[in-house]
């Protein structure tokens, strides 16, 4: 069997044009086919005024791609019976005021009830008034649970920060290790991914060019200013490259039992339209579309100040495995989630090359 090149230029285009309709400076994008290694680029800019090349290996904060780091990571402390699934978080972290139905397994699927800090006008004040001063884990949790769940555990489907950060804080405790050591990294190759703990962190960020800092709403590079603390669950940073291998490891049994793999699958049906998802569902720390035309894909989003990040699996895009990923430079659209599925869509459609006699 012969291996056909990528339309590389088809693709650009395909990048280019989602970036266009962001008005973003540029994407670091990575793109694995059946198993291989088939584009790694920079699309675009890193600067505002346009004249610097995005490099493909630019880093950036993965924001709630996190999440996915996470499932993983409590799955196969699950697999040792380190952590059981469905016994009441409260086990483990006895003093968060959650009820005994708040279980590893409803934080991990977003159907424990646990509200989130997203919507409060406080969280976006003190972020405002001090980007380099994050709440600390407890200021967090007491800031947002003493309201009250949002729903019974069980009986709903709310996205929330603050309950991955309950599985961050069960992980550390059952490990005793921080999460900077406790997340797998080292068995998916991912070289160029750590998990940030402060401002020193992101001195390798490419610049990231976003609008939540500041009252004025203008576009300003926030790496220097934006603590990754404000992240409650954690924060990695890390390449388009990384991100693919991640997923790679993950999809192909080499980071959990494939058991655990099919748990991590089991979806929760998302309320509301999620476009380019057709169908959206949740399963432990995976989006997953129901709806797709290339098989089951699954992966996670993520958005914060200065990056909107994305990456994702399909199984059967035509007959071929995709796995891609995009890290664009700027906040306040869903341009990482658009570019991730144009490419499947390419590839699906033969631009990634194919394989022939």
């Amino acid at each position: 069997m012969m291996w056909h090149a990528p339309n590389r230029g088809e693709l650009r285009e395909t990048i280019a044009a989602v970036l266009r309709t962001a008005d973003a400076p540029g994407a670091a994008v990575a793109l694995v086919v059946d198993g291989r290694p088939t584009l790694s680029v920079g699309v675009g800019h890193r600067n505002l005024a346009r004249d610097l090349p995005l490099d493909a290996a630019a880093r950036t904060y993965a924001y709630s791609i996190t999440k996915t780091m996470l499932a993983v990571a409590a799955l196969r402390l699950a697999e040792t019976g380190r952590l059981m699934l469905d016994a009441p978080i409260r086990a483990i972290l006895p003093d968060a005021a959650l009820s005994e139905r708040a279980t590893l397994r409803r934080l991990l699927n977003h159907t424990a009830g646990v509200p989130d800090y997203g919507a409060m006008p406080e969280h976006h004040a003190a972020l405002r008034a001090d980007p380099t001063a994050p709440w600390t884990s407890a200021e967090f949790l007491d800031r947002t649970l003493p309201g009250g769940l949002r729903f019974p555990p069980g009986e709903g489907w709310g996205y929330s920060n603050i309950g991955y950060l309950l599985v961050r804080l069960a992980i550390e405790r059952t490990t005793g290790q921080s999460l900077r050591t406790a997340l797998v990294f080292r068995p998916a190759a991912m070289r160029q991914t750590c998990i940030a703990e402060s401002l020193a962190d992101a001195a390798g960020l490419t610049p990231g060019y976003s609008i939540l800092l500041d009252r004025d709403g203008a576009l300003r590079d926030m790496t220097r200013r934006y603590h990754p603390g404000w992240v409650s669950h954690g924060a990695a940073i890390a390449t388009a490259a990384d991100l693919t291998r991640f997923l790679e490891a993950l999809f192909s049994d080499r980071l959990l039992r494939p058991e655990s793999l099919a748990t991590m699958l089991e979806v929760t049906p998302v309320p509301g339209a999620h476009p380019p998802f057709v169908r959206p569902a949740y399963g432990l720390g995976l989006m997953i579309d129901l709806g797709s035309p290339w098989g089951t894909v699954a992966g996670h989003a993520g958005s914060g100040p200065g990056y909107a990040t994305a990456a994702f699996h399909a199984t059967d895009a035509a007959g071929r495995r995709v796995t891609s990923a995009a890290l664009v430079n700027r906040d306040g659209s869903d341009a990482a989630t658009r570019i991730a599925f144009a490419l499947i869509a390419a590839c699906a459609q033969g631009a990634c090359g194919n394989q022939g006699d």
